[in-house]
């Protein structure tokens, strides 16, 4: 995998090793897993994934903002954001300190 960033063509990779499917299945299977994510959130639910983590989405709501460069404000519209919050795992693992 990648230093910065993992693929769908990474995760369907991983897949065929850790699982054994052929490519078509094993991309088939994560399109699907990510297609069932997005549905879940657009639908406007929270997707928990045991040991990984909760993606959920935030209404904002509308305010003023400013460009810290020139100092003009602007209005930013209502919108809706995801948010991810990492499992207690997943919190240790990214500041295991090698003790």
């Amino acid at each position: 995998m990648s230093e910065n960033s993992v693929t769908r063509t990474e995760l369907s990779d991983a897949v065929v090793r850790e699982v054994g499917l052929s490519k078509f299945e094993s991309m088939q299977l994560v399109d699907d897993v990510l297609t069932c994510i997005t549905e879940a959130l657009v639908d406007g639910g929270t997707v928990k994934i045991s040991s990984f983590g909760t993606f959920k989405v935030i209404s904002k709501s509308e305010r003023i903002g400013r460009n810290p460069k020139t100092k003009v404000s602007a209005k930013i519209s209502a919108r809706k954001v995801i948010s991810f919050k990492p499992s207690l795992l997943i919190k240790k693992k990214l500041n295991f300190n090698g003790k």
